[in-house]
C-alpha cells in the first residue's frame, strides 16, 4: 500500500519533501507531479526502481528517460552541453520542455536510449517538484505517468491512487493537472532540432 501526501501546489510543505526524497533515496518508486501531467520516479542508480517503473508503463529498454533536474547547474555532469545549446536552454527553463543531449558517462547505460546513447532533461516550472528536488540533492529519473493502451498523461491523483496504490511507494497529490505535454528539443546531432511541438514555445530553437 502507498502512502499518500497531499501537498500544497505553491508552497509544499517541506516536511513532506524530505520524507518523499528519502523514499526516493531507499528505492522506492513515486507518482508526482509536473507542469506536464503526473510522472513516474525514482534514484537514478536503482535499477529495481526503474525495473517497476517500466512494468507499470509496459515499457522496454529502448523507452527514452528523462532526468528531471532542478536548474541547469546539473547540465555538465550528465550530458555534453556547447555554449549555444546551454544559453537557450537557460533562456527558456524553467519550462514545459524535454531536452535530449548526448548523456555523458555518469548515466547508467541502462537510462539512455540504446542506439542514440541520449538522454533527455528536464527542468519543470511546479513548485513540488522544485521542492523535492531540494530535498534529494540530486536529479530524478522520470517518465510521465501514461499507463498501457493510452496516449496521454494522468492528471487525476485519485484515480492514480485507485490504479497504482499497490504498485508504487507514494502518490503526491498536487491536485488535478491538465494534458500539458512538453515541447521535445533534440541537440544530440548538434543544432537544435524541434521533435514534438507541445506547450513550449518552439520559436527560440527554431
Amino acid at each position: 500500500m502507498s502512502q499518500f501526501f497531499y501537498v500544497h501546489p505553491d508552497n509544499p510543505q517541506g516536511r513532506l519533501m524530505k520524507q518523499a526524497a528519502e523514499i526516493i533515496r531507499q528505492g522506492g518508486v513515486i507518482v508526482y507531479p509536473t507542469d506536464s501531467g503526473y510522472a513516474l520516479g525514482c534514484h537514478i542508480g536503482d535499477k529495481k526502481a526503474l525495473d517497476r517503473i517500466c512494468r507499470i508503463r509496459d515499457i522496454d529498454k529502448n523507452h527514452n528517460f528523462t532526468l528531471v533536474c532542478k536548474d541547469l547547474s546539473e547540465l555538465s555532469e550528465y550530458t555534453r552541453v556547447d555554449n549555444s545549446a546551454f544559453r537557450a536552454l537557460k533562456n527558456n527553463t524553467p519550462g514545459p520542455y524535454t531536452f535530449i543531449f548526448k548523456a555523458s558517462k555518469e548515466v547508467p547505460k541502462r537510462l539512455l536510449n540504446p542506439k542514440k546513447r541520449t538522454i533527455g532533461i528536464r527542468v519543470p516550472d511546479n513548485a513540488i517538484v522544485h521542492g523535492l528536488l531540494a530535498a534529494l540533492e540530486e536529479p530524478i529519473m522520470s517518465t510521465t505517468l501514461i499507463m498501457p493502451g493510452k496516449s496521454m498523461a494522468e492528471y487525476d491523483p485519485e484515480n492514480i491512487r485507485d490504479m497504482l496504490e499497490h504498485q508504487v511507494d507514494l502518490i503526491i497529490n498536487g491536485g488535478h493537472l491538465g494534458e500539458h505535454p512538453t515541447t521535445v528539443i533534440d541537440y544530440s546531432e548538434g543544432d537544435a532540432q524541434v521533435i514534438r511541438i507541445g506547450e513550449g514555445d518552439p520559436a527560440p530553437f527554431e
